[in-house]
């Protein structure tokens, strides 16, 4: 995929650092909640560093937690086992597993895959029933081969797996004469029995674009797994530029992008979307053979609390549901925005009524400003607010839910002629508040979620690629009730790299280097983990963690 030039989230967050803790000190190379490999040292000497990239490096690795596994004998379902040549999906039959019960404590979806010789990233995802339960990307691999595997808690999916459903998988590839790499994968769900965790009554899907929930819903979130990628500029959505300014990525309004959900055409959820870089970005794929950047082998949906919607969803018929990316040309494709919704019944009430109360959208700001010169540069400011407000009057009283939620972006864009200098400094903010207010006092929880991107790339007069870059990914959560904080955390994960190569000629006379790192950081009421890793010229160099 390189460019050929240059309270839920909440409950999450606190679940992942808790399990942790039971689980006591993370391993030297733990099954990472994106990317694990095995026999990771925890220091490598410096003689053991090349003095550049060889024929085969480590395998990918990534700083991020283990998912937790409770005590017991498990049980395990093999959902799928293909080889990826082409673009024809794998479909299969999943069936639930037995001696592990219908209510489980936890769920573990493990992919494992191997891919040797020549190949770029690919995205993928994985299908049971039609809900989307993974979506991923591929390392590169190099020409001796490598192994990797991600793994992901599912557990909120359990309706999907109580029942015999359709399993589809798909990592599109192309495989030639140049471009040797088969991708081997299989993917399996580990159940335990134990406690049964607390997960949606229903995992829905939309059907022709309609969403049907039980009439007795109280609580509706929908997941969004959008993602710009394809092999066009939206991949590179951050990068893209008006039509007024001489680069090669174009967008008519320039990089703001914004996913929104309408429910009946009713402005109901907006979110600023991850800018996901896949493993042959910026233009160096050396940057990602070991440690990938956030998010790219596990890629998180975005959520919408549509419980303020509920009291009209409820009445037993279809609703349009559409989501839809500004920003993005007319006509152009180049996003995927699969959708799953996650539904919470009453049982005490067959049907609960209730109403929208409040629709309040703010104006949408999105303003790119062209400055020519020897260096090009575009300055780009974006932002909106939303408020959405309703009641559901349920067995235990009426219940008033509002969600407010409001974006920003800004980010400079510069670049030379010829974009042998290209560089980025961006940042995304995505702030939501969501009160619950029924029987007790009520409930806020706030969440601000900050992405940011930091990056130059050169092409030097002897054809030596260099570039630097530093991503983050961060989310501060706090609870609070009759005003006290009941809960918090914070997550910290940032990436830095650094990489160089010679362009323009074969693959064994690039005499490529590269320093790459990544901290991740998760810490608050319900505990800390901290782990930090380095490599060198692909191999491991420091693996640490600590509190």
């Amino acid at each position: 995929m390189s460019r050929p030039v240059i309270m839920s989230m909440l409950a999450g967050v606190i679940l992942v650092a808790g399990t942790l803790l039971g689980a006591g000190p993370a391993p030297a190379a733990p099954a990472s909640a994106a990317a694990h490999a095995s026999g990771v040292p925890a220091h490598a000497r410096s003689a053991d560093v090349p003095a550049e990239f060889g024929s085969d490096w480590h395998d990918p690795v990534t700083a991020s937690p283990p998912v937790g596994r409770p005590a017991g004998t498990p049980c395990e379902v093999t959902l799928a086992e293909a080889q990826f040549r082409d673009f024809t999906p794998y479909t299969g039959t999943y069936t639930p597993p037995k001696g592990c019960g219908d209510r489980w404590s936890k769920v573990v979806l493990r992919l494992e895959g191997k891919v040797k010789g020549r190949q770029f990233d690919r995205l993928g995802y994985l299908h049971v029933g039609g809900v989307e339960i993974l979506r991923t990307s591929t390392p590169e691999p190099s020409p001796d081969g490598i192994a990797w595997s991600v793994e992901k808690d599912v557990t909120r999916y359990s309706d999907t797996f109580r029942r015999s459903r359709d399993v589809e998988m798909l990592i599109g590839n192309v495989v030639d004469d140049t471009y040797t790499g088969v991708l081997d994968v299989r993917a399996t769900l580990t159940f335990y029995a134990g406690r049964p965790a607390a997960t949606p009554d229903r995992v829905l899907t939309l059907h022709d674009g309609a969403l049907t929930t039980p009439r007795n819903s109280e609580r509706v979130i929908a997941e969004v797994y959008a993602t710009g990628s394809g092999g066009g500029c939206e991949e590179y959505w951050y990068l893209t530029v008006p039509d007024e300014a001489p680069y090669s990525c174009k967008a008519d309004n320039g990089p703001y992008r914004e996913v929104q959900i309408s429910v009946d055409g009713q402005l109901a959820g907006i979110a600023e979307p991850f800018p996901t870089v896949w493993t042959g970005g910026w233009s160096n794929p050396f940057l990602w053979y070991v440690i990938p950047g956030p998010r790219a082998f596990d890629v998180k949906p975005v959520e919408y609390d549509l419980t303020p919607f509920a009291g009209l969803l409820n009445d037993g018929r279809p609703h349009r549901i559409d989501v839809s990316v500004v920003g993005v040309p007319e006509g152009q494709s180049g996003w995927s925005v699969p959708v799953n919704v996650l539904v919470w019944q009453d049982a005490r009430r067959a049907h609960v009524g209730g109403a929208l109360t409040r629709a309040d959208a703010g104006d949408l700001a999105n303003s790119s400003t062209y400055k020519p010169g020897p260096e090009s540069r575009l300055d780009t400011e974006g932002g909106h607010r939303l408020t959405v407000a309703g009641y559901l009057d349920t067995s235990h009283g009426r219940v008033r839910t509002t969600v407010s939620r409001t974006l920003a972006h800004t980010s400079v864009h510069r670049w030379t002629d010829g974009e042998t200098m290209d560089g980025l400094e961006a940042k995304w903010t995505d702030d939501e508040r969501v009160t619950v207010d029924g029987r007790g006092p009520a409930v806020t929880t706030y969440t601000r979620r900050t992405y940011t991107m930091d990056g130059t790339t050169t092409l030097g007069a002897d054809d030596r690629l260099r570039t630097v870059l530093t991503l983050g990914d961060r989310a501060a959560v706090a609870e609070s009730s009759a005003g006290r904080r009941t809960a918090w955390s914070r997550l910290e994960d940032t990436y830095t790299g650094d990489a160089t190569y010679t362009a323009n000629v074969p693959r064994d006379q690039r005499h490529a280097v590269a320093t790459t790192s990544e901290r991740y950081r998760l810490y608050g009421s319900a505990g800390c983990y901290d782990r930090s890793l380095v490599t060198v010229q692909g191999t491991l160099t420091e693996d640490r963690t600590g509190c």
